[in-house]
């Protein structure tokens, strides 16, 4: 643990680094100051540590003048020969409160609520992660393709709904979007393209020539070495079968 210690009494910061090497023998103290304008500094060239020891009267102020010019973000255990700092203190991000002469229980009680908050924030952050996958999952459904403006003779556009949407798939070299009506659209947008537009939960990528709808799924039926064939419920025929492949085939099932 990287410690950063701010006290201004050498008897005091003699007692503090005696009692951490008892208590926390793996702490680091990776830095000293004595003053507010010191701190300061210290802080702005070398980072964030871990943890803050700061002695709230000194020679130069109130340490609390520090939160004034910049932001501390980790944990402080603050020290004093007063007790009537203690609200103060606790307004800033402190996780204890020690009066001095500090002894070695009082620094292992400080510790403990220092792992206990620790623990908190962990568990914390994990549900903060789960909680920004799904706004992340949600935002991006919200921005899947519900209607497509296709073109038509002269200088116009029609909207076709998503939802009517049975299927795409290459034909001639054109990909086509066939609507519930068997109408087909021509698209100049590659099946890639289109995978990546659409809802994943509404829409299969069957093979590198067709991307499907679920509502335009009939049948399914068993094809040589584990493959699957799909049948769609259409008005017409086509030309070619869409098989699934054996490796894509458990993907499928737990799509459908």
């Amino acid at each position: 643990m990287r410690i950063f210690i701010i006290e201004d009494e050498k008897a005091a910061l003699r007692n503090l680094k005696a009692i951490l090497a008892e208590v926390c023998p793996e702490a680091e103290i990776v830095g000293e100051a004595d003053s507010i304008n010191e701190s300061i500094e210290w802080l702005e060239n070398n980072g964030m540590p871990e943890l803050v020891f700061m002695d709230i009267h000194l020679a130069d102020g109130s340490a609390f003048e520090i939160f004034d010019h910049i932001k501390i973000f980790c944990p402080i255990i603050f020290t004093t020969a007063y007790d009537e700092y203690a609200l103060k203190a606790f307004k800033v991000n402190s996780i204890d409160y020690l009066l001095k002469p500090i002894n070695a229980e009082d620094l292992k009680k400080a510790f403990a609520k220092l792992d206990l908050l620790v623990s908190h924030k962990s568990e914390s952050e994990k549900q903060s992660d789960i909680i920004n996958e799904i706004v992340k999952k949600l935002n991006k459904e919200e921005n899947y393709k519900s209607h497509f403006l296709i073109p038509v003779k002269g200088d116009k556009f029609v909207p076709l709904s998503v939802n009517s949407i049975l299927f795409f798939y290459i034909s001639d070299g054109m990909v086509k979007a066939v609507d519930e009506d068997g109408k087909q659209h021509p698209f100049t947008m590659s099946l890639d393209d289109l995978t990546d537009m659409l809802n994943p939960k509404l829409f299969f990528r069957a093979n590198r020539q067709f991307l499907i709808s679920r509502k335009a799924i009939k049948d399914i039926s068993l094809w040589f070495n584990g493959r699957l064939v799909i049948n769609l419920n259409i008005p017409f025929e086509l030309k070619d079968k869409i098989i699934i492949s054996k490796a894509k085939a458990s993907e499928f099932k737990e799509w459908f």
